[in-house]
Order: C-alpha cells, then structure tokens, then sequence
C-alpha cells in the first residue's frame, strides 16, 4: 500500500481538498483548504487533479516519512522544506524514496502551509470530502505522530514545475461588498474601512478583528434579528462591535447583523492573516441583482 506516516504534526495538520459546498441545509459549512489556490498548485505540481486531498499545515512543523516512494511538494506560506536534512524546497515537486523524511520548517511569514502527495491523501470521503470541518468535527481528525495516511494512485505531472512562492503582506487591502445590513451601522462604509488587527483567537472559522467598534444606528441599538443564513466571507457584527470575518469552517446561519461580504478573491490572503497583521476593507456597494 502506497502511504506515509506522520513523524511530526506540528501545530495542527488536518486533511483538506476543496471542501464539501451544498450542505448548508443540513447544518455543514463548505470547509476545505483556506487558501485554495495553495493547494491547487501543490497538486498540479506533483501530478495530481486539482481537488485531491493534501495536508494543510499551520505554522509548518509538519514532518511525514515515506514508505513507499512519492512525489510531494509545498506551496502556501513561504516555508523551508527538506529531506533528510538537506535542504529541498518549496513550491518545487520533490521525489521521496521509501523511508526517506521530508519536514517543513515555520514560515517567517503567514500561517498556512499546504503539503500535496502524487496520488492525494486517500482517507474516506464524508459527504463528498476529505476536508477536516473544525467546528462540526465531520472527516479526519486532525494528524498525530504515528498516523498512517494512504495515498492514491498517482498522476503524471504537467505545467511548471518552479513557481516561486507569494509572499504575504503584512498589511491587507480587503474588498468588500456592503449588505445585506450595513444599514443597521452609522457610517457603515467609512466605520467598516477599518484598520482592523487580526487577534489571536482567530481560527479556521473565521477572523476575530480588533479596532474602533462598529456602532449600530439609535434606531436599531437593541433590535434583534432572526437567524440568517451565511456565506463564507461574511463579516458579521456581534454587540461589541467587533467584526467576525468567518472562513470555510464557519456556521451556516447566525443572528447578528452581516455588515459586508469579502470579495471571494481575496479569501486566500486572509488565510494567511497571522495575529497582529492589519486589515483595511474596501467597501463597495453590493451589484444591483437587475
């Protein structure tokens, strides 16, 4: 059986592909992997289909040892990778013997490192996916010293074979479109450009902000709002006015007021948002549905 064991899990290391969108009637958020175009490099470089199953690895730290050979490569956060102990690099397709050891180091920059295995990480599927939902608790749980993962047949790899890794700015431009209740805030566009401090309770379930609390209108101080549906992306105001900006893993509905929604594009970069890192929105006014 094609397969690698987990030498080390770092931080946290959970298994992700492009998440299980569509079950929102049942309670289940999307999930998958926060900065996807990481992942779907990972995979194109080392053969596989762009939805196979990788490891995301927060902070790095991971280390996987193989025991049959396998073609790996990392994209995400720029981060130092070897094997062995020599030194092998990022966002490069890199060959495993059997027994052979690759580790990732801690990126100096962003949070999230993606690990893809020629053959995807072949754990069974739950509702269409691989991905590991942190709030619900549905597919694997999360890796450990002594895991066993399985790997699938692998591919043939095609395209680039060297990109050179993104860098992750310390202060983001975020667009946003304003809606559905930006008009329960005074001066919502101007109130909401920020800047905003991402702070350290921040998880795959979204980004708690730090700045100058939103203020409701007088007219609407103490109203109540029935619970809404949400949207990956959405920027929700709890009664401290302070935004909650929720990731893949978020609820699917909740009953404080959604101020904006975050252009989808720029969702990767929030990914890689660590602690302390700036946020400064660029509302829009959302596009007429006519």
């Amino acid at each position: 059986m094609r397969a690698v064991e987990v030498v080390s899990a770092g931080a946290q290391a959970l298994v992700q592909d492009l998440g299980r969108p569509g079950h929102a009637e049942l309670g289940v958020p999307p999930s998958g992997a926060l900065d996807v175009p990481a992942l779907r490099l990972a995979n194109r470089l080392v053969g596989n289909a762009e939805d196979a199953a990788g490891i995301e690895a927060l902070l790095g730290g991971l280390s996987l040892r193989a025991r049959t050979p396998v073609t790996v490569a990392v994209t995400g956060a720029p981060v130092a990778v070897d094997v062995d102990g020599a030194a092998a690099g990022s966002n490069v397709p890199v060959h495993l013997a059997a027994g052979s050891t690759v580790t990732l180091g801690n990126p100096d920059e962003g949070l999230r490192c993606y690990l893809a295995l020629s053959g995807g990480v072949d754990v069974p599927a739950e509702l269409g996916s691989r991905s590991r939902d942190v709030l619900s608790g549905i597919g694997p749980a999360p890796l450990a010293e002594g895991d066993v993962l399985p790997l699938g047949r692998p591919g043939v790899p095609c395209g680039a074979d060297v990109v050179a890794p993104a860098r992750v700015p310390a202060e983001l431009g975020v667009p946003v479109w304003l809606g559905p209740r930006e008009d329960w805030f005074a001066e919502a566009a101007s109130a909401l450009a920020g800047p905003w401090t991402v702070t350290p309770e921040s998880n795959r379930v979204g980004l708690r902000l730090d700045g100058t609390p939103l203020r409701r209108t007088p007219d609407r101080a103490d109203a109540e709002l029935p619970s809404e549906g949400l949207l990956t992306g959405a920027i929700q105001v709890p009664p401290n006015g302070l935004p909650v900006l929720f990731l893949a893993d978020h609820p699917t509905t909740g009953g404080y007021p959604v101020i904006g929604v975050v252009d989808a594009d720029a969702l990767p970069a929030l990914a890689q948002a660590r602690p302390g890192s700036t946020v400064r929105f660029l509302p829009s006014a959302a596009p007429s549905s006519g």
